[in-house]
């Protein structure tokens, strides 16, 4: 099991984490000041930025390369882009953005769903259209995806038939299930996942992380837990537990250099985040 060395101050949901240029970004769900930044050695506050006129946030991430972070909107249907000395753009997505991730390219990789069509779209990191994955029009609701160095794509995705939430690792075009690791029916034990109730908020909150060695770390929400899979998605072991968490485990971000797991911990109550707070692990 994972340990908590830092717990970061409690506040507004947490709706994203991420790490850039030796700090940590953490994305509150109010009106202004949204995004809070601290030092990720001493998780001292040390300013906050303001994304204006924006509401409806989903996802957070990051891109050292291009020095900024990405935040999805699931409102206004647009990913806004965020610079290091606070200056803010956006683009339109098109449909609605979901998880959001960055590639080696240094592209963002955006899930997104409009009607019966869920699709993973990579943009540039203006915002310009490279590419889109579409999966079957029925078959499942994609809410993260990340891509690996050698082009494959780690996929959270739920079957609305059975309601299971699963990971899949496909080839680079998203045409080929490479590795899986689902199949069992919702549960409590090992392997298993619970959930939500199709809601948009419950049911985004499926998140990946992934460290250098292409291993998987899966945030199961409604089991209160975090699962560590192997590259080719076989269950390792549980890195968070349920004893170590005030509410649900919403978002993940993975540090490889000193193996640090950023975990926002969300209360919850009524089908709606209250407060939250980020976990850091040492895993």
């Amino acid at each position: 099991m994972g340990q908590v060395l830092h717990t970061l101050p409690e506040g507004e949901p947490v709706l994203g984490v991420t790490l850039l240029a030796g700090e940590l970004y953490l994305l509150r769900d109010k009106e202004r000041d949204q995004v809070e930044v601290y030092d990720v050695i001493t998780y001292r506050l040390r300013r906050c930025l303001t994304v204006p006129d924006a509401i409806g946030f989903i996802d957070m991430t990051s891109c050292e390369h291009n020095r900024c972070v990405y935040i999805s909107n699931g409102i206004s249907d647009r990913v806004h882009r965020l610079d290091v000395q606070g200056a803010v753009t956006h683009w339109d997505v098109g449909e609605r953005p979901m998880g959001l991730s960055v590639n080696a390219a240094h592209n963002v990789l955006v899930t997104c769903t409009c009607s019966v069509l869920h699709k993973i779209k990579e943009f540039s990191s203006r915002g310009a259209l490279l590419q889109e994955l579409t999966f079957r029009d029925d078959a499942i609701i994609v809410w993260h995806a990340m891509q690996t160095g050698c082009g494959r794509f780690i996929v959270c995705h739920d079957d609305p038939g059975d309601r299971v939430p699963h990971v899949c690792a496909t080839s680079d075009d998203g045409r080929r299930i490479v590795h899986s690791h689902d199949g069992q029916p919702p549960g409590s034990d090992t392997g298993q996942y619970r959930p939500g109730l199709m809601t948009m908020l419950e049911n985004i909150c499926s998140h990946l992380a992934v460290d250098d060695n292409e291993s998987v770390f899966v945030a199961d929400v409604f089991n209160r837990r975090v699962t560590l899979l192997s590259p080719t998605l076989r269950y390792v072991r549980q890195v968070v537990s349920r004893d170590q968490l005030k509410g649900l485990p919403g978002r993940l971000c993975f540090e490889s250099q000193r193996r640090r797991l950023y975990v926002a911990d969300n209360e919850y109550n009524n089908r709606w985040y209250t407060t939250g707070r980020v976990l850091v692990f040492r895993v």
